[in-house]
């Protein structure tokens, strides 16, 4: 609901502030006044199209601000929460500017926006009739969802776009996998031929490392023997005067002497005693080394042939004999996966036409209940016209099955179905697209019917009609005052009218005024009440707000309505 709006150098308006509340509100006025201009001032904070001309004559920058209660509208609340807009105690404010040098802003909250993000957040909200922008009723792609939503099918065809979903989602990747046939038979031919390599190769966890160890052995065996053999000797076969060992025991031996006679040289006979008997060690490990120590050509060859074979699959496959084996593994699973594909790709294909069976089941089952509700919908809206001063207007609501592939109906994220409002205001005329009407005011009573009709399940909160009572009067100006009146009680509807059985039955009335201050015209707002809002309905009945006559029948004419209050 648009609480408050304020207009700064738009057009004839300087300045310009009014609050404002829920249902039935009328604004008046003579003609030339201005109403339009702020009807059109709405259209701009609304999104739709303008020019540098609305800017004032002498001012920089037209502007206009709206204050928005966005509380009662679940899809706006959603589409501000994916942007990260977030509402004040259920309300934002939205701020639209032109400058004279053509350049524009637009602000949701303090949010810079996009006209086309502010069109589409206001069109949750706001329907604009009279003219042929920012109007739900005239975007055909709106048609289908005031349609379900008429029929009462909005959960089911939620339901059904995930069943879509999921089909679509089978589909992609059935095809995928069919597109790929060629590239996934080379790829089992290579599988099968690294898996075969790898196998035969018999790979074992730290096998290299061991190869490589045994291998220095084997190629250094002369010179590993020799310097093996010269410790030994040195430590035990170096004649009896040379050897170590020897020399040590014949230490030991002086030594146990000498501490005999000075007990101070008891440690160092003990740790002579601790090195002899080590090297002594020592000594008999280097002949058990010795006596180990085998060379044999035939293994070396073996193992470097070996080690051959290992570099050679590292290389061709990369990393080590481990990464080798994980990829074995890997290889072997992904071979068995697409061995099997021949029997996926039955499963996977059986499962596809299961669902579609499925889908096209529920789009038709939904194709009949919109048909349904489009012939009811067709004839509530056509009785409303009938009251509304159109008795041969035809509605009509296009329910046609998407082109057909092979005699099959198209099944489509809604169903098999494009839907579309189509009017023929006048006997004889084909039906065409609501966008296609050329009159304001037959616009805006086709709209009034639907609104009237849709009033229970649409969730635009504000409706605003401009040239509604275009050709009109009588018993059918009651009757649109009356569907307006109707329309108020549960949503905020602003309206212009020439017609006093329409402004009498307003909510709140206001008055749209030329004036005239040092030179400058202006048009201002004044909200009526009392003796001023009987004399502006005298006015519209009879042309003369002072006559004592017709300002006594605008007064009896708003106690009828329940609208008279003393001011």
């Amino acid at each position: 609901m648009l609480e408050e709006l304020s207009v700064r150098d738009f057009a004839l308006i300087d300045r310009l502030s009014v609050s404002l509340s829920g249902g039935l509100s009328i604004l008046t006025g003579e003609t030339g006044a201005g109403k339009s201009l702020l009807i059109g001032a709405i259209g701009f904070l609304l999104g739709g199209k303008a020019d540098t001309g609305v800017i004032r004559a002498g001012a920089e920058e037209a502007l206009v601000t709206g204050l928005v209660d966005v509380s009662a509208s679940t899809e706006a609340r959603s589409w501000l929460e994916a942007r990260g807009i977030e509402a004040e105690e259920g309300k934002i404010l939205v701020r639209r500017g032109l400058k004279s040098t053509g350049r524009g802003s637009i602000f949701i909250q303090n949010q810079p926006a996009l006209r086309a993000d502010l069109a589409e957040l206001t069109g949750l909200l706001v329907d604009l009739h009279g003219q042929h922008e920012h109007q739900s009723l005239l975007a055909s792609e709106n048609h289908r969802r005031i349609l379900d939503r008429y029929a009462g099918i909005e959960g089911e065809v939620a339901g059904f776009g995930q069943g879509f979903a999921e089909l679509t989602a089978k589909r992609r990747s059935f095809e995928s996998a069919l597109a790929s046939e060629k590239e996934r038979a080379r790829e089992i031919e290579f599988l099968r031929y690294a898996v075969d390599e790898i196998e035969k190769a018999k790979l074992k966890r730290g096998e290299e490392a061991e190869l490589e160890a045994e291998e220095r052995l084997l190629a250094e065996h002369e010179k590993l023997y020799a310097a093996v053999e010269q410790a030994h000797e040195a430590l035990a076969h170096a004649g009896e005067q040379g050897a170590v060992l020897s020399s040590l025991r014949r230490g030991r031996t002086a030594l146990e002497a000498a501490q005999g006679i000075d007990p101070a040289l008891a440690d160092l006979a003990r740790r002579s005693d601790d090195a002899y008997y080590e090297l002594e060690d020592v000594a008999d490990s280097l002949r058990s080394y010795l006596g180990g120590l085998r060379y044999s050509p035939e293994r070396l060859e073996t193992i470097e042939a070996r080690l051959a074979e290992l570099h050679k699959l590292r290389k061709k496959y990369g990393g080590s004999v481990e990464d080798l084996l994980a990829k074995l593994e890997e290889d072997r699973e992904r071979l068995a996966r697409l061995e099997t594909w021949e029997e996926d790709k039955e499963g996977l294909a059986a499962e596809i036409a299961e669902l579609e069976a499925v889908v096209l089941k529920a789009a038709l089952a939904l194709s009949e209940k919109r048909k349904a509700a489009a012939r009811t919908l067709e004839t509530r809206i056509e009785a409303i016209l009938r009251t509304l001063g159109m008795p041969k207007a035809r509605f009509a609501v296009r329910v046609d099955r998407k082109e057909p592939e092979g005699g099959k109906p198209v099944v489509g994220q809604f169903g098999v179905d494009d839907i579309e409002f189509l009017i023929a205001p006048n006997p004889g005329e084909p039906a065409k697209p609501l966008a296609r009407i050329a009159s304001g005011g037959e616009l805006s009573r086709v709209a009034l019917a639907a609104k009237t009709v849709l009033a229970e399940c649409d969730t635009v909160g504000t409706l605003v009609f401009d040239e509604i009572d275009s050709g009109i009067g009588g018993e059918v100006a009651v009757a649109v005052g009356e569907h307006l009146k109707a329309l108020g009680k549960n949503r905020q509807v602003l309206c212009i009218t020439h017609l006093a059985s329409i402004a009498a039955r307003a909510d709140n009335h206001f008055r749209v005024e030329k004036e005239v201050a040092e030179g400058r015209t202006s048009t201002r707002l004044a909200r009526m009440e009392g003796r001023p809002r009987a004399e502006e309905i005298a006015r519209m009945l009879a042309g003369d707000p002072e006559e004592e006559a017709s300002v006594a029948h605008a007064t009896e004419l708003l106690r009828k309505y329940g609208n008279w209050r003393d001011g």
